[in-house]
Parts: C-alpha cells; sequence; structure tokens
C-alpha cells in the first residue's frame, strides 16, 4: 500500500509568468490568486498553457518550474521503481540504517494488504524473527544481529520520504506507470490526478 500526504504545489504563478517570456505576451495574461490562496489559470493563460504542453516537451519547458512536494510512505519494492525517476526529483527519507532498531517491529510498518492467509503465517514468523533480532542488538549492540535485521528485511517494509518533484517528472511518471500491475502506482496516478490543471498540464485521464 501507499499514501501520499501534505501535498504542496508551488510557482504556478512564476512558470505561467515565464511561458509567455518568448513572445513577450505578458499583456494577455489573466491569471489570479483565489481568496483561498489557490492560483487560477484565466481563460487566455489555459489557453497559452495547453497549446505548449500539447506541442512537445520543448515547448512546455515551463511546467517543469511547476514543483510539487509531498510525503510518500511506500514499501521497499515500490521505492525501488520509483527510484528510476531520479533526474529532477528530490527525497529525504527516514533511515532505515539509523532507526530500525529504535522501535519494536509491527505489522502496520509493512505492506501485507495482498497477503493471502497462508503468507499472512509466514510474514507473522518473520516479523517475530526480527523483533528478536532487533530486541538482541539493543541488549547486546553487536553489530552482527544488525546486519541479519537489514539483510533479513523484506522489500514490504514500508518507508516515508520527503520527495520534491516538477510537473514535467510526473507527467512522464503518469503515463508510463497508470497501468502498471502494482496497485501502488494505480494509487499515485490517482493522486496525480488530483493535482490543479492536472488534465491540461499533466495529460492525465480526469
Amino acid at each position: 500500500m501507499i499514501r501520499l500526504e501534505r501535498t504542496a504545489v508551488m510557482n504556478l504563478d512564476n512558470a505561467m509568468r515565464g511561458a509567455r517570456n518568448p513572445m513577450a505576451s505578458w499583456a494577455r495574461a489573466d491569471s489570479h490568486t483565489a481568496p483561498d490562496g489557490s492560483y487560477v489559470l484565466g481563460p487566455n493563460d489555459l489557453d497559452l498553457a495547453m497549446r505548449l504542453c500539447q506541442a512537445g516537451s520543448d515547448h512546455r519547458k515551463f511546467i517543469r518550474q511547476i514543483f510539487v512536494s509531498v510525503d510518500i510512505t511506500a514499501p521497499l519494492y515500490w521505492w525501488k521503481e520509483f527510484d528510476t525517476y531520479k533526474v529532477g526529483t528530490v527525497a529525504n527519507s527516514t533511515s532505515t540504517m539509523h532507526k530500525i532498531h529504535s522501535k519494536p517491529f509491527a505489522p502496520e510498518d509493512f505492506s501485507h494488504d495482498h497477503m493471502d492467509a497462508e503468507t499472512l503465517a509466514q510474514f507473522e514468523q518473520v516479523l517475530a524473527y526480527l523483533e528478536t533480532l532487533r530486541r538482541r542488538f539493543v541488549e547486546t549492540k553487536d553489530k552482527t544481529y544488525w546486519y541479519d535485521m537489514i539483510q533479513f528485511l523484506p522489500s514490504s517494509y514500508e518507508q516515508m520520504r520527503t520527495v520534491t518533484m516538477d510537473y514535467e517528472n510526473l507527467r512522464g511518471m503518469y503515463a508510463a506507470r497508470k497501468n502498471h500491475k502494482l496497485d501502488e502506482w494505480h494509487t499515485f496516478c490517482h493522486w496525480v490526478e488530483t493535482l490543479p490543471y492536472a488534465a491540461e498540464l499533466l495529460g492525465t485521464d480526469k
């Protein structure tokens, strides 16, 4: 499973102003800031933004200046795929290396929502053994037990990262992953669909 929280979209106003720089068409700008603080694209600006996006990546450079920050909690097997999008993304993660021993292992630390009963039974045994290793490390500080935890840790272990991306990153991710077999990618893509002007600027289905 995956959770996306504390989303912030930034710099839409400056990016849109920059989109008008090549033709010096600032006088046609008609966007404004709403009372709730959101930036609303006017008809002229929205038409220009859509035409630039449809013209290709060379013409839609302005969406690289629209930034999104979000806290994502996801299993390691999903992060392994996300990490193929390193260009243009920045992430600060919670530390498995430093903090894995700081609290007891619990089922909610892992993605196990698709496990059947037999697999869940095996998972509970793994969890119990990980907790045994953790207790041994806490009691002895023997690095052998720490390595045992790290190397035995299932890829379903969840990690939280604060991620910053731009709209061009998200446009590519959405197109490539919206039909992926992992449900986590479907949830991610549904989140992309909720961002401001997702259909117009990100090419989403909604």
